[in-house]
C-alpha cells in the first residue's frame, strides 16, 4: 500500500496541511487519526475542493471538512470485493482498518486493479460529429468535451479501468487526432488503447468490422459520450451467464406531458388525464457481443447496433436486454451537457 502513512494527519491539522499530504502522498486522501491511530474521518481532494468553495479558508482545522463516517475495510478483504465496493460507492481509496479502528493501511483502486483483472476488450464509439452540440463540438468530437475539469471520454477511460478493464479500441473519425493525442496508447492510465480508424462514418456498429479479428470472449461496446455508474462486470457475467449472444443494456424513462390529455370519440369527451407521465424502457448504449454476433458484421459497410440486433435475432441468435440503474447521462444536448458538469463532483467524487 503506497506511501499510505503520508496520509495520515491530525484533527487539529490544517487544510492547507492536509492538502498537503494529499499531494505528498499520490493517493488523493488524507485519513485523519487521533493520537493512537484510530480513524476519525476522510478528507478527499474532492471534499477539500468542496470546503474550499464553501468558504473553508486553507488556514482553518479541517475537523468541520473531513468526513466523519467514511466506508472502511478490514485486513484480508479481497481485492475483489474491495474493487466492487468502491464501484458501488464512486470511490477510488478505502481506509483498512483493525476491529478497534486502528489504521493499518489504505486500499486505493490502482493497487487494486493489479490483482484483478478483466480479460475482456471495451469498444468504444468516438467518432461522431455531435451536431445537436455544434457550438461546442465544431472543432473537437464530443467524447472530448470538458465535463468535470476531464473529458468525457477519460471518466469513462477510468470508470472502465476502476472495474478491471485494460484492452480498449477506440473508434475514431472526426477530429480524431485529439482522441489519439490525448490518450496515446493509454500507458499513462495503465491500459492497452488502440484505434479502429473510419474513412467514412461506419454507424453505431460498423467500426467493429474494422477489428483485426473477432474475440474469443464477449466484448463490450459502448457510446463515447456516456457519463454512468454502470457496472460494467456485472453487465459481462450476466451475459456469459445467460449464454445469450448479445446483450443491450436498458433503463427506464419517462416523459411527462405538459398538458391535459383528451380521449375523444367524435368529438364527445370520455376522459381528461391531467399532464400524465408515459413510461418506456430505452436502449442505454451499452452492449455485450459474443463472437457469434461479431461475424454477422460486414467489413467497411455501415450497420447501426440497432440493424445487428435485429440481423441476429433473424439469425436464430439469443439477444436479451439488462436492465441498469444508477447515475446514467447521455450527453446529446446542451442542457445534458450542462447538467452532468452539475452532477459531476457529486457522482463522481
Amino acid at each position: 500500500m503506497k506511501n499510505w502513512k503520508e496520509t495520515l494527519v491530525a484533527p487539529t491539522a490544517t487544510l492547507f496541511e492536509a492538502l498537503a499530504a494529499i499531494n505528498r502522498s499520490a493517493c488523493q486522501i488524507a485519513l485523519v487519526i487521533d493520537e493512537d491511530m484510530r480513524l476519525i474521518g476522510t478528507l478527499s481532494d474532492g471534499d477539500a475542493r468542496r470546503a474550499i468553495l464553501s468558504g473553508h479558508a486553507l488556514d482553518q482545522p479541517i475537523h468541520d471538512a473531513a468526513n466523519p463516517s467514511p466506508t472502511c475495510a478490514r485486513p484480508g478483504d479481497r481485492p475483489s470485493d474491495l474493487l466492487r465496493l468502491m464501484r458501488d460507492r464512486g470511490l477510488h481509496q478505502i481506509p483498512v482498518l483493525e476491529e478497534s479502528g486502528i489504521v493499518v493501511g489504505l486500499a486505493t483502486i490502482d493497487e487494486l486493479l493489479h490483482a484483478t483483472s478483466r480479460p475482456e476488450e471495451v469498444v468504444i464509439m468516438v467518432g461522431g460529429f455531435g451536431r445537436r452540440l455544434r457550438d461546442l463540438t465544431r472543432n473537437v468530437p464530443k467524447p472530448m468535451l470538458s465535463v468535470g475539469g476531464r473529458p468525457i471520454l477519460e471518466t469513462i477511460l477510468t470508470n472502465f479501468r476502476a472495474q478491471g478493464f485494460k484492452r480498449f479500441w477506440f473508434a475514431v473519425h472526426f477530429k480524431a487526432e485529439i482522441v489519439e493525442a490525448h490518450f496515446g496508447d493509454g500507458s499513462k492510465w495503465g491500459v492497452e488503447i488502440r484505434y479502429l480508424r473510419e474513412e467514412e462514418p461506419l454507424g453505431t456498429a460498423g467500426a467493429l468490422g474494422l477489428l483485426p479479428h473477432v474475440p474469443e470472449r464477449p466484448l463490450i461496446l459502448t457510446n463515447g459520450d456516456l457519463l454512468t455508474t454502470v457496472d460494467y462486470t456485472h453487465l459481462v457475467d450476466r451475459h456469459i451467464a445467460s449464454g445469450c449472444d448479445a446483450t443491450m443494456a436498458v433503463r427506464d424513462y419517462e416523459v411527462q406531458v405538459p398538458f391535459g390529455v383528451i380521449k375523444d370519440v367524435d368529438g364527445a369527451i370520455e376522459t381528461i388525464e391531467e399532464k400524465p407521465v408515459y413510461h418506456s424502457t430505452v436502449n442505454a448504449g451499452i452492449y455485450v457481443l459474443s463472437p457469434s454476433v461479431l461475424g454477422l458484421i460486414p467489413k467497411r459497410e455501415r450497420m447501426d447496433v440497432t440493424t445487428l440486433f435485429e440481423l441476429a435475432i433473424e439469425s436464430g441468435l439469443r439477444a436479451r436486454s439488462h436492465r441498469i440503474d444508477g447515475y446514467w447521462r447521455d450527453i446529446g444536448r446542451v442542457d445534458d451537457f450542462q447538467r452532468a458538469n452539475t452532477d459531476y463532483d457529486e457522482v463522481f467524487p
